[in-house]
């Protein structure tokens, strides 16, 4: 195992023939990491080592994301 990148509580993992890629999320429970994410291809194991708001995106524990492009309110399409 390679750790390519490690960006707190994340960290951006790939096996030695990196054919495999993986994120890793710090437990402060355990004080371990574990593997949240297995990547389908390099190609988005480097997506979310650029985009951060990807890797929260992919995280199982529902962290707001992408919140700066969107606003702070949801205004209706239809016209009152």
């Amino acid at each position: 195992m390679n750790i390519i990148k490690e960006q707190y509580p994340y960290r951006y993992c790939e096996s030695n023939s990196k054919d495999q890629g993986w994120i890793e999320k710090y437990n402060e429970v355990t004080n371990k990491y574990f593997k949240m994410y297995e990547c389908d291809s390099p190609l988005q194991l480097m997506t979310a080592m650029e985009d951060y708001n990807y890797t929260l995106w992919l995280d199982p524990e529902h962290i707001p994301c992408y919140r700066k492009r969107r606003g702070d309110r949801v205004v209706s399409p239809h016209k009152r």
